[in-house]
């Protein structure tokens, strides 16, 4: 069973970066496709980006384009998002997904394993 565990979030003014961590157990790596989630109170889950299998291909949603990028390391088990020049909008719990098919898929129903979150705010 895989486990995955976020790390990272915090509390950070508008313009900011942040780095969020994803820590993997229980799974070969290289057979997952990873994403981020993120949902804020009374909103529905969204999308904010997707990494293959060997981390050369990735997807970002329109909001996050150009400011936030998605990294994994096979080796060291891990993936990340860099967030930068964050945004109050930002705000939000962000999630860190494994999915069976180890391409970059954006749909919630694709993904198999999921972190506990780990809280990003950002002040204005």
């Amino acid at each position: 069973q895989v486990q995955l565990v976020e790390s990272g979030g915090g509390l950070v003014q508008a313009g900011g970066s942040l780095r969020l961590s994803c820590a993997a157990s229980g799974g070969t790596s290289s057979n997952y496709g990873m994403g981020w989630f993120r949902q804020a109170p009374g909103k529905a889950r969204e999308f904010v980006s997707a990494i293959n299998w060997s981390g050369g291909g990735t997807v970002y949603a329109d909001s996050v384009k150009g400011r936030f990028s998605i990294s994994r390391d096979n080796a060291k088990n891990t993936v990340w998002l860099r967030m930068n020049n964050l945004k109050p909008e930002d705000t939000a719990l962000y999630y860190c997904a494994a999915s069976r098919i180890p391409y970059t898929v954006v749909q919630t129903t694709q993904y198999d394993y999921w972190g506990q979150g780990t809280q990003v705010t950002v002040s204005s």
